[in-house]
This record gives structure tokens, sequence and C-alpha cells, in this order.
């Protein structure tokens, strides 16, 4: 009879820790949940504003094009990473020693003396007097960049 009640204790200790267990899991939250998330509201408000604050002072003014107008034999020469489009009239580009603007419309490379196509982007590569000259005295062209006029 002894050996049966043993048993019983036994089985009872087993099936009182099995609920308790499942109890016990039951009351912990799942991660990620509202409960218990990832990361705390804060701090991704904290994160964004900084990243916006980031992104804001990174576009600044130079995100604009700037209308310039030029006159017969004027020359724009930009300077590093200028971006310069011819959107009216005649001009051709003004190169260094070391070559002249990248068309990244054709995928070419511009020399000097030669027309530039309107309505097409010209980066100026590097800051060694390097843009274009008007022909005639209609020139009408977008710049972002810094630049200077001759």
């Amino acid at each position: 009879m002894t050996r049966i009640v043993n048993v019983f204790m036994i089985l009872m200790a087993a099936v009182i820790f099995t609920v308790f267990s499942f109890n016990a899991k039951a009351d912990v939250t799942e991660p990620g949940s509202n409960s218990d998330p990832l990361v705390s509201k804060s701090y991704v408000d904290k994160v964004l504003h900084s990243m916006k604050q980031y992104v804001d002072s990174r576009l600044g003014s130079s995100a604009n094009y700037e209308i310039v107008y030029l006159e017969q034999n004027q020359e724009l020469i930009g300077d590093m990473g200028t971006e310069i489009i011819l959107r009216s009239g005649i001009a051709t580009v003004v190169d260094s020693g070391n070559g002249g603007l990248a068309d990244v419309t054709a995928g070419k490379d511009t020399s000097s003396g030669e027309a530039v196509m309107q309505n097409h982007l010209l980066i100026v590569p590097r800051d060694d007097s390097r843009g274009i000259k008007a022909e005639n005295n209609s020139v009408i062209v977008l710049v972002r960049g810094s630049y200077t006029i001759k």
C-alpha cells in the first residue's frame, strides 16, 4: 500500500509541476509584442529625428538648379561636381588640357570646341577650368553647383 501511495504522490507532484510550469509560461510576454517591444518608441523617434536633421542638412540649397543667362563669348566654368544643362542657344565645351566634360545623357566625354547638345546633363569632373562657352547671345543654362562666369 505504501508503494501505491508513493507512486500516487510522485504522479501528483508531476501533475502539479506541469500545471505550474504552463501557468508560468503564460505569464511571460511574447518578445516583440506591444507589451514587450523590440525597441521603444522613444528610441525610434530619437533616431528618426537625427536622421531627418542629417538629410535636411545634406539637401541644403544646392538641390535646386539655377538659371544662368550667358552673352556671346562668355564662359561658364564649373567647379568639381557642377552640373550643367543647356536649355537654349548654342554653346561649346571649354576644357583644360586634361579632358572635357562628362555628358551623362549621351554617355560620353566631350572635348574642347565640341557643340553642347541641348537638354543633356553635363558634369564637371575636376576643378581645372572646364565648362561651356556661349556662341550666341541667347544661351540659357541650368546650373547646380558652384561656378564662375568669365
